[in-house]
């Protein structure tokens, strides 16, 4: 690595002398012993300085530096980067075990890094031709550029999280209509996995999520995203087991929910990189079969495969753990236009299909319309303090018909504390927002006159978003402060999420508990609760 970069510069020194050097005077450098080590010597400063001061890190001749991707070169010049930098730009699936070993992923590469070689980061240099990378430094300007090599083929023919230990035992709804709650749970379970395996208690999930829901009835994704981004969940099942019929409503999260993306199209390659970087996918299907009967003529009980080609609409979610682009499309009892199924873990015991895994075409008429991925799950100690007003989440949604909107929340400080970071729903993809705060909330008109940016981005996916702000505010004890957020959601005419009436289930709706505005422009500002509703705009602090 350190010859090439000498190369370089040499050819860089040697231009420059051509350029700059007096035309009269001879152009020819002859090498010497005293020549080389000065040049050795420029290469080992110019390769402390970026190793000190950071390296510019370029994707097909792209800068990616607003993205904070932490990127290195150690003394070698070989380069260092974290695992989100993997799985976001290169790709890849990395896996972080119990034991400290950590696995990197791409296609059919298989990678494996001791706990030893590892100091925070990853050194991948060595291991770029497997991954399909190749890398050209330009020590002057101070970058690294990363170019692909497989034109973007990053996943294998077959993927099986069961194969990696990245899910926990199937488990049995019995006869209670829970199905919704064992795929949230199921999908998050693998989200720590395979270094930290957890198994989340259904029935505290089902009996303490704010919505007045019978075990009988079935529920769905919003009410678990509820659930777990009011921090009432997740909580561990030996803590609340299943099926006895009682709860503990005072039993705290283990867990914080910090992400989760809605898909809300069927693409077979968003999915499987879903599966690939981030763990378990909860979906729909329509079940033809109820629990318990396992004939059905969109089912072939040996070889565990399923295919609905009918018109009822999805009834029953499960968790896809893996595929198999080769699995036979002969092995359905109807069979489709092509061969490939997800591997899809159900909740009904260890009796169904495959010790209770069962193989899903692509071609189903309903999996993978709407998929929910659990992105992002920390310790409990990532914020010390959340302020909400909306505990059962987004149930609707409201706006101007117009894709932009803003919105306000407006909460009084408990203590001494630091303003961290806010949390939103995006109600559609490719959603752009800023968060501004003011300080000093007096009335209505304070929301126009003192507020400041304080963050910004977009979002690629429709989901549950916490920002971490990009300053941090100190709040004293009784203060009173604004939230906002301004959103642009393509295509949408109600941009803004909310908390409002959703007929039976919603009856604990609670509209006394929050101060909540909306807006066209930022200017003119009405009442959320006269409109009925309370703002989806959560403000999370650390303790002074």
């Amino acid at each position: 690595m350190k010859k090439l970069i000498l190369v370089l510069l040499i050819i860089g020194l040697g231009v420059m002398i051509f350029l700059r050097w007096p035309r009269e005077l001879p152009t020819e450098m002859k090498e010497s012993p005293e020549l080389e080590e000065s040049l050795d010597r420029l290469v080992q400063t110019r390769i402390s300085d970026l190793k000190e001061n950071g390296i510019d890190v370029l994707v097909e001749g792209k800068s990616i530096r607003q993205f904070n991707y932490d990127v290195c070169i150690d003394e070698d010049a070989k380069l260092l980067v974290q695992d989100s930098f993997l799985e976001d730009i290169m790709g890849c699936s990395v896996l972080v075990y119990s034991d400290g070993r950590t696995e990197v992923d791409r296609a059919e590469a298989e990678i494996s890094f001791a706990a030893s070689e590892l100091k925070d980061l990853i050194p991948i240099s060595d291991s770029l031709d497997k991954l399909n990378y190749t890398v050209s430094y330009n020590m002057v300007k101070g970058t690294v550029n990363f170019t692909n090599t497989d034109g973007g083929k990053n996943l294998p023919v077959k993927y099986d999280m069961r194969e990696k230990d990245r899910v926990t035992p199937v488990r049995d709804q019995e006869t209670y209509g829970t199905c919704w709650a064992f795929a949230s749970l199921g999908a998050l379970e693998t989200v720590t996995m395979p270094g930290e395996e957890n198994i989340y208690s259904v029935d505290h999930m089902s009996m303490n999520n704010g919505f007045t829901l019978d075990l009988s009835e079935g529920g769905e994704h919003t009410m678990s995203m509820a659930y777990l981004a009011s921090w009432n969940g997740p909580v561990l099942e030996e803590s609340d087991v299943y099926g006895d019929g009682e709860t503990d409503s005072k039993l705290s999260a283990v867990k914080h929910l910090k992400e989760a993306i809605i898909i809300n199209e069927k693409d077979d390659d968003r999915i499987k990189n879903a599966v690939f970087k981030y763990g378990g996918v909860e979906t729909s299907i329509h079940m033809e079969m109820t629990y318990g009967a396992y004939k059905s003529e969109y089912y072939n009980s040996d070889t565990s495969s399923y295919y609905y080609t009918g018109d009822g609409a999805p009834n029953h979610d499960l968790v896809i753990v893996g595929w198999d682009d080769n699995f036979s499309k002969d092995n359905f009892s109807t069979p489709p236009s092509k061969d490939g199924a997800y591997i899809c873990k159900n909740s009904w015991g260890t009796g169904f299909g495959d010790e209770g895994y069962f193989y899903v075409s692509y071609e189903d008429k309903n999996i993978c319309q709407k998929s929910i991925v659990y992105t992002k799950l920390e310790d409990t100690d990532n914020y010390d303090n959340i302020y909400q007003a909306d505990l059962l989440g987004w149930v609707g949604q409201m706006g101007f018909s117009d894709e932009k909107a803003y919105f306000a929340n407006v909460y009084t400080a408990e203590d001494d504390e630091t303003l961290k970071a806010v949390s939103f729903y995006a109600t559609g993809a490719n959603t752009k927002f800023s968060v501004f705060i003011v300080e000093q909330y007096e009335d209505e008109k304070s929301l126009n006159g003192g507020r400041k940016e304080i963050g910004q981005g977009e979002t690629r996916y429709a989901g549950y978003y916490t920002v971490d702000l990009n300053k941090e505010i100190n709040l004293e004890k009784g203060q009173k402060y604004a939230i906002i957020m301004s959103v642009e959601t393509p295509g949408s005419e109600r941009p803004i999420a909310i908390e409002c009436d959703g007929g039976e289930r919603t009856q604990n709706l609670d509209l006394t508990d929050g101060e909540g505005y909306i807006s066209l422009y930022g200017e003119v500002w009405y009442s959320a609760e006269e409109s009925d509703a309370n703002v989806c705009l959560k403000a999370f602090t650390d303790d002074r």
